[in-house]
Parts: structure tokens; C-alpha cells; sequence
């Protein structure tokens, strides 16, 4: 099987001529400067936003320039592959390759003058413009090119639906397990019930990174106080952000549709979590105000051995309870028909699309009670994490499935 023959380019018209027209966005990286090095490669559809290929070179050791300009050379290799004719846009973190491949720095080293001369005889003709990007919008390539490094060996991926193309042998792999059972519309199961009629809207949970309350074992709801991430809240967000730009490209959740909307609670953590994830997708979040974490009241910053010494006896009716509020707080009903309320707006306004919702513990949890159609007691089973990821598919209000709960796996990095 050909790379033409895995992939049929998105094309418009031009004049007369149809045309592709590709972004191709390239990283490399050394671990050492000169050291281990890897370069990456993705080459996005420019009409549609999809992900048509990346690109993963091992390069052995070299300095990150090395490997900046091997990821160009090998990106539009596999550009020229797919669509001669195409028409490419390039785009990546590197000041030096950017401003040498357009001519207004001159190249002094040998070594540099060599790949750039490579580089620039497969971009004549096909390179509309080189573009200079912050390091955060390139995460799709970094990872690609860190893969590499990670696993010291090169790959070409071609996608096409759930199956990718090697360049290497040109076989088709079978699709990964997470997938073999996988309907990319509807429900999976066959015992589900049939006839859905609101399309698949994917939301991916995230809870917000931590703050100096997560870290101190403090109560933190909505009401109190108000804290910015913790560095180590910082470190989280960073973490999950590059989990989230991983979605619909490669990886676990390569099968999923990649997300085009976030939505965020209106309390700071979580927009800035939700901030942190959006620079590298270039989405602006939208704040929900239903999202927002269940009011503690008196109990906000207070140790839950703190609340249970202090307020005993409302303390004990208040575990369980679906009308027992702390003082001044809120109840788990009050709280369960405002999310769901949240719920079916991001539903309604964002059908058919994959949406990262970035909230709080309780509201986490609310939507994958939802989703299971449980109890009272979905409430507090769950663990949650601070950034991590919980995956649902819905149909509506119609039907359901749970992909993870409180998916950590990224954090480890």
C-alpha cells in the first residue's frame, strides 16, 4: 500500500487547479546539546484542522540545531509523499531555522549550511511561508520528537481513520486494543439502546492542578478563598496540557476527535488550568459559572478533622446527605441540579464535538454519576486527582459510555 493510496488529501480550488495545502509543524530536541537527540513532524490538513502524518526521526547524537533541521527535512518529506503538488506552510519554534530558510540570517557553520541546503532544495516550490511560533503552540511536535528520543527509533504514522500507514514497510497495522471494539459515532455496545438521535459529544474532564489548600489537605470550595495554582499546581497543568494536544494525533486517545472547545469553572485554579491547556490548542476557554466547585461555607479552609472537631453533630448529618448542607454552604441537591444544568448547556451548544471541561472535584464527579446513572453515593466513590483526566461519550441525555475515570498516567512524566 502506497502513502497516496493510505490517505486522500483534503483539496480546494485554486484558479483552476485543486490544491492541498498543508501546515507542517516540526520540533527537535538533544538531551545534552550536543546529546541524545530526536526529531518530530505533523502535517495538519490546513482547511479541515486534521492531523494527516507525524513524523519521528532518532538521530543518534547531535545538537538541538541538528535536530530542528532534521525535522524540517523529514516533515516535508512525507509532505512531498502525500501531495507533491501541495502547497506547505511551515511553522516551528526555532529562530534560527525559520529566520536561515527565509534568508535573513546567513549561515555560517558547515554542517548547518549543508542541511539547510537539503531543506530548502525539497522546499522550492512547495513552501508558501516559514513562520516563526512560541515554543507552547509546537506541542504536538514536541512530543512526536520526543518519542523518538524516548524510544531511540523512527517512525512515519499516515492516518487514516483508526489504522496508520508505517513508512518504513508499508503494512497496515491492526488498530490498538482500545479501539478494536470502539464505534466511532455511536454507542459500542450492542446491548445498548438503539435509535440516538443527538450526535456524539466527547468531554474530557479535567480537574484543576494544585493549589496551596490541595497540598496543606485543606476544604476548598466556592465562596472561600480564591488561591492561584501552587508551582506544583503549575507543573500539572503543564503535564495535561500535553496530554490534552495528544488527543486525535497519537497516543491512547489518538481514536478520539480532537477537542475544538474548552470550558472552564469560573474559579481561578481551574481557569488557569484551563488557560494552560488552550495555548498550545489556540482555543480561548469559555467560563461556566455551573462549574464552579460545591460551597463549603464556614468549613471552607478548614481541615476535615478541623470541621468534624467543630461542627460534629451537622458534620455527621451533612456525610450522606442529599439535603444537608455545611453552615452556609450548599446542598449536594442544590449543587447536583446546577451541574447538570451546566451539563446539558455545553451538550446543547457543543454537540457533535470533542469538549474539555476543566473543573473541580464534585463537579467531575457529578458528570460521570450522570453518565452512569448512579446514585448518591457516585459522589464521593470516585477518586479524582488534581489534572486528571476522566473521558465520556454522550449522546444527549440518550445514551452514555465512560472511557477512564481519573486517568493519571501523563502526571507521571
Amino acid at each position: 500500500m502506497s502513502l497516496l493510496g493510505a490517505l486522500t488529501a483534503k483539496r480546494y480550488w485554486l484558479g483552476r487547479a485543486i490544491l492541498a495545502r498543508f501546515i507542517l509543524e516540526a520540533d527537535g530536541g538533544s538531551r545534552g546539546n550536543p546529546g541524545p537527540a530526536g526529531s518530530g513532524a505533523v502535517v495538519i490538513d490546513a482547511a479541515s484542522g486534521e492531523v494527516l502524518a507525524e513524523v519521528a526521526r532518532y538521530i543518534g547524537v547531535a545538537t538541538n540545531n541538528v535536530a530542528e533541521y532534521r525535522a524540517l527535512i523529514a516533515g516535508l518529506e512525507v509532505c512531498r509523499q502525500l501531495d507533491p503538488d501541495a502547497k506547505v506552510d511551515v511553522r516551528m519554534d526555532s529562530k534560527l531555522v525559520i529566520e536561515q530558510m527565509s534568508g535573513r540570517w546567513k549561515i555560517k557553520h558547515v554542517g548547518m549550511k549543508d542541511l539547510a541546503a537539503e531543506a530548502r532544495e525539497l522546499a522550492i516550490g512547495r513552501v508558501h511561508a516559514f513562520k516563526w511560533i512560541p515554543r507552547e503552540q509546537n506541542t504536538l511536535a514536541d512530543a512526536v520528537a520526543n518519542r523518538a528520543m524516548d524510544e531511540m527509533s523512527d517512525s512515519t504514522n499516515i492516518f487514516a481513520g483508526t489504522q496508520t500507514t508505517s513508512s518504513g514497510n508499508e503494512q497496515t497495522s491492526a488498530p490498538m486494543a482500545a479501539v478494536a471494539e470502539f464505534n466511532l459515532e455511536l454507542p459500542s455496545s450492542v446491548r445498548a439502546p438503539g435509535g440516538v438521535t443527538k450526535k456524539l459529544t466527547t468531554l474530557v474532564l479535567v480537574r484543576h492542578g494544585r493549589t496551596a489548600l490541595t497540598e496543606t489537605k485543606k476544604i476548598s470550595g466556592s465562596g472561600g478563598a480564591n488561591p492561584s495554582l501552587s508551582l506544583a499546581g503549575r507543573d500539572d497543568a503543564a503535564k495535561v496540557a500535553r496530554a490534552i494536544a495528544q488527543i486525535g494525533v497519537s497516543g491512547q486517545w489518538a481514536h478520539l476527535k480532537r477537542p475544538t472547545a474548552i470550558v472552564t469553572s469560573p474559579i481561578l485554579r481551574a481557569i488557569e488550568t484551563a488557560d494552560a491547556i488552550g495555548r498550545p490548542l489556540g482555543i480561548t476557554p469559555e467560563v461556566i459559572d455551573g462549574l464552579a466547585e460545591i460551597s463549603f461555607g464556614v468549613w471552607d479552609g478548614l481541615t476535615n478533622e478541623e470541621a468534624r472537631e467543630w461542627y460534629p453533630e451537622v458534620f455527621e448529618q451533612w456525610r450522606g446527605s442529599w439535603q444537608v448542607s455545611p453552615p452556609g454552604g450548599e446542598s449536594l441537591s442544590d449543587f447536583d441540579q446546577r451541574v447538570m444544568q451546566a451539563k446539558d448547556f455545553i451538550l446543547e451548544k457543543h454537540e457533535g464535538e470533542t469538549v474539555v471541561v476543566v473543573s473541580h472535584v464534585m463537579p467531575t464527579r457529578g458528570f460521570i454519576r450522570s453518565a452512569f446513572d448512579a446514585g448518591i453515593s457516585a459522589y464521593w466513590r470516585p477518586q479524582i486527582a488534581p489534572c486528571s483526566m476522566s473521558v465520556l461519550r454522550l449522546w444527549g441525555s440518550e445514551s452514555a459510555e465512560i472511557l477512564a475515570v481519573n486517568a493519571t498516567s501523563h502526571l507521571a512524566e
